[in-house]
């Protein structure tokens, strides 16, 4: 059982980012994938983390 946030794991952080694009919420989604990828040791599956959940909101176009 997990008894706070110190305890948590990448895969616990990648589930909910699953949760959370099943959800239609790409920003909680991007957060948690993030803190996955930081909590990752290996440059390349972060970097496949951060590939996986880009961040929306520099994804977003403008409208006139």
């Amino acid at each position: 059982m997990v008894s706070g946030p110190a305890d948590l794991t990448a895969a616990d952080y990648l589930d909910g980012a699953r949760e959370m694009t099943a959800a239609d919420r790409p920003y909680l989604a991007h957060l948690l994938a993030e803190e996955a990828a930081q909590r990752t040791t290996d440059p390349a599956t972060a970097a496949g983390i951060r590939a996986s959940f880009p961040d929306p909101t520099t994804a977003r176009k403008e409208s006139n």
